[in-house]
């Protein structure tokens, strides 16, 4: 039987309690403002170009005042992808991860899951479970009753609540602690259990809003490579925000590059490494050489000499990126790209060297070896395939 509740003036952080009438439920709403009907059962299928996708963001927009958090963003993600929202502190990604988990309302654009229109379904019906940056635990529950929370919140009998979290503590190799407090965890075993309460509802989507941001370095290394394992095990869409190039880096099938509320570049993560679309995403993703360029008769001048880059610019002045491990130490002149400068600073970090030359400042990221030593002349060769011509 189709239910209808009148939703004019009712506040949107109350449309959950009142979209449990059905088990697929679609909101009409309209700018965030809780306008229209609840209409039980009902599903809407998005646009044909949504097909195949997990997640397709079409033209999203959001505001909170005079801010514009979000402006007109687009992507989508393949069904088992794990993709990185990757970007500084206000550009965007944390807001766009809420519209997807329904806990903000989009001003514009629309929002599919598994081909269906999720624009306007509140947070509790959509096929996807967030884990939080703090975990979001309930400290006066243990270890069971957390990950068992969801499942008992929509009715599931306990034969299926025990099957499903057995599996998901076994999965966390959680299976010695499922009666332990969450007071008693490590960091550790708190990201697991926020993940196993997530991974328990099935979901077709996880989102992980920063959730190793708060361990150690060689802990957070350890559930980087973790996760990566898990989600190719389950074969699920993971979308992780988070602000760590080298996160990003270790566990991303895709990475999409964030600044100023829109999305600046996606793709591989070798690809946005060594193909950098600008020179914002140059310098975040890693560390990089910018040389100021500028180009006349099709020839590319610098302060270093002339240089041939990967492919012919198209403005008259700009720059050109080449990260410090692509730089080579020749012991005589290269054949093309070739510059001779003047070792200013040496600096052994075991199992490499970080070495800084001059005219320019360059560094040079290499295997240790001898004779290298401030005052000496080297030359070093930046290979055209490397060399990226970079507008602002």
């Amino acid at each position: 039987m189709e239910r209808q509740y009148d939703l004019s003036g009712v506040a949107a952080p109350a449309l959950g309690a009142l979209a449990s009438a059905g088990d697929a439920a679609t909101l009409q709403l309209e700018r965030g403002a809780a306008k229209g009907v609840v209409v039980a059962g009902e599903r809407t299928l998005a646009d044909d170009d949504s097909a195949g996708c997990d997640l397709a963001v079409n033209g999203v927009t959001k505001r909170f005042g005079p801010v514009t958090a979000l402006d007109d963003v687009s992507l989508k993600v393949r069904s088992g992808e794990f993709v990185t929202l990757l970007g500084p502190s206000g550009c965007g990604k944390t807001t766009l991860l809420r519209i997807v988990a329904g806990l903000e309302l989009a001003d514009h654009g629309r929002v599919a899951v598994g081909g269906a229109d999720v624009t306007r379904i509140p947070a509790n019906r959509r096929p996807v479970n967030t884990v939080f940056q703090n975990y979001a635990l309930f400290p006066h529950l243990n270890v069971y009753e957390n990950i068992a929370y969801g499942l008992r919140a929509r009715k599931f009998p306990a034969p299926e609540v025990d099957r499903r979290v057995g599996e998901v503590l076994e999965m966390l190799h959680l299976e010695e602690m499922p009666k332990r407090r969450i007071t008693q965890l490590s960091g550790g075993q708190k990201q697991r259990v926020a993940l196993a309460r997530a991974l328990v509802n099935h979901p077709d989507v996880l989102l992980l809003d920063e959730p190793m941001s708060a361990l150690d370095a060689k802990l957070r290394a350890e559930v980087q490579l973790e996760l990566r394992r898990l989600q190719r095990q389950l074969g699920k869409t993971f979308i992780l925000v988070t602000h760590d190039q080298n996160e990003a880096m270790t566990v991303s099938d895709r990475i999409f590059v964030m600044r100023e509320a829109r999305i600046v570049q996606s793709g591989p993560p070798a690809e946005v490494y060594d193909r950098p679309a600008n020179r914002f995403v140059a310098e975040f993703l890693g560390t990089t050489n910018l040389i100021n360029a500028w180009r006349t008769n099709g020839t590319v001048h610098t302060e270093l000499g002339n240089l041939v880059p990967r492919a012919h610019p198209q403005w008259e002045k700009g720059f050109l990126s080449i990260r410090p491990e692509q730089i080579i130490v020749r012991s005589a002149k290269p054949s093309s790209n070739g510059i001779r400068a003047i070792i200013s600073e040496v600096i052994y970090r075991g199992d490499h060297l970080d070495v800084y030359v001059q005219p320019g400042n360059l560094h040079v990221r290499g295997l240790p070896r001898a004779g290298m030593k401030p005052g000496e002349q080297i030359w070093l060769e930046l290979p055209a395939r490397q060399l990226e011509a970079l507008g602002e």
